[in-house]
């Protein structure tokens, strides 16, 4: 391997992420469709192939998938989760069975094997976090009262991820059905641990763990983090799972600076791994799938604003607000690329799903901001159409007046001329 070749590749790749990056700032979208367009661009079939640096990319795209699961849970307590789970759980299902459904209905139409259907099931369902969290900064909804409801279904979203990868892990390895019970048992009980620990040790984990040095923290979190990811690999349960129990698992102060620390580190692998994701796929398989990438494009935007539309309407919250709720989670973006990229990685023979999941990935990352944008105009005109019932008003009955101690004949010889200003003052005596 030639040393100067591989650092004149890494070095082309990762300054145009950055130029890439600086691009989709100033245009307002998500960088991840950028990268995904430079992947295909590095790949095979594409306008200028990789060869040297493939390796160090595939290794940085595994450590790229540690950090984004790493971080995702770092946003989120135990308590948290806890309350979600039993405040959301009715809106959870219905998200998961209206967006997961077109997904599996592509893969059985497609002929695939089961581990392809439940890949493509995947992602379909899942919103992306990033994109989303990003959408409610930008438009200013963070106060908004259907900003809970949409942060409870990605809360939702990202931890039946710890109970779906597993299985899709066990499908993909071809492992039999006591196994992979296995595999989902193993997940199971690890974030069971992960969620006691946190809740009864969490002070105690934050103090051992915790540094004023940020190098120190960074070693420490981002090697717990990886050791912990392996662990979860030999077992079979998922590496991404194994990261992202580790972020649930710390909070406090702990969880605030690792996040500063990791971020950067965060940035620059993630963005490798979408590349990586861009070189599986042949670039001239694209134009092929651009039409049914569309249509479920199309079918999954409507499907997430119903779902996130109704668990907003649970809520209380009225017409206008369950439509910036629904079109604010049409984006799909990072995990969605996870998913896929397991399935690909694993030589899943199951044609076009590769090129089919890139390109919808792309339609949704690109245009999930646009219809999050017309979710205010959509709002205002849902108001004028069917205006909210006025309340109904109570119409209290006046109180008696109270009874006059007065003189009844002091009113007939009143000095005062009601219905005018004028005060009638009687003749001075002397």
């Amino acid at each position: 391997m030639d040393t100067a070749v591989v650092l004149i590749e890494l070095g082309a790749i990762v300054l145009t992420l950055g130029l890439l990056g600086k691009l989709a700032g100033r245009i307002g979208l998500s960088p991840i469709p950028l990268y995904l367009l430079a992947g295909l661009a590095f790949g095979e079939g594409g306008i200028l192939p990789l060869g040297a640096s493939s390796e160090f990319i595939e290794t940085g795209a595994e450590i790229g998938v540690v950090l984004l699961l790493l971080l995702l849970g770092l946003e989120y307590s135990a308590a948290e989760l806890v309350t979600n789970l039993r405040q959301q759980a009715p809106s959870g299902v219905v998200n998961l069975v209206l967006n997961a459904l077109p997904g599996v209905a592509v893969g059985l139409i497609m002929s695939w094997p089961p581990a392809a259907v439940v890949a493509m099931g995947g992602v379909t369902y899942v919103s992306s976090s990033g994109i989303t969290a990003k959408l409610l900064s930008d438009l200013g909804r963070l106060g908004n009262r259907e900003t809970p409801v949409v942060l409870s279904l990605l809360v939702i979203e990202d931890l039946s991820m710890a109970v779906y990868l597993p299985i899709l892990t066990a499908l993909l390895a071809g492992v039999s059905f006591w196994s992979g019970a296995m595999s989902v048992g193993i997940a199971m009980v690890a974030v069971t641990l992960a969620l006691v620990i946190a809740l009864r040790f969490g002070r105690q984990l934050g103090r051992l763990i915790f540094s004023e040095n940020s190098e120190v923290l960074l070693l420490i979190v981002f090697g717990l983090a990886l050791l912990v990811a392996g662990l979860a690999l030999k077992a079979q349960v998922s590496e991404a799972v194994g990261a992202f129990l580790v972020g649930i698992a710390l909070s406090g102060r702990v969880a605030e600076n690792a996040e500063v620390v990791l971020t950067p580190l965060k940035d620059l692998f993630a963005a490798v791994f979408f590349v990586f994701f861009g070189l599986r796929v042949h670039a001239s398989e694209i134009p092929a799938v651009l039409l049914p990438a569309l249509a479920l494009a199309v079918i999954t935007a409507l499907t997430k604003i119903l779902s996130a539309g109704w668990a907003a309407k649970r809520a209380g919250i009225a017409r206008p607000g369950r439509l910036r709720a629904g079109t604010v989670m049409v984006s799909r973006g990072e995990f969605n690329i996870v998913i896929a990229g397991l399935a690909t990685s694993a030589g899943l023979i199951a044609p076009s799903f590769g090129p089919l999941s890139a390109a919808y990935v792309l339609l949704m990352a690109i245009g999930g901001p646009l219809i999050a944008r017309a979710g205010d105009p959509l709002g205002r005109w849902a108001a004028k159409r069917w205006p909210a019932a006025p309340k109904p008003t109570r119409i209290r009955r006046p109180e008696p007046e109270p009874e006059s101690t007065a003189d009844p004949a002091s009113d007939v010889d009143s000095d005062i001329e009601f219905g005018t200003d004028k005060v009638i003052a009687e003749p001075d005596a002397g």
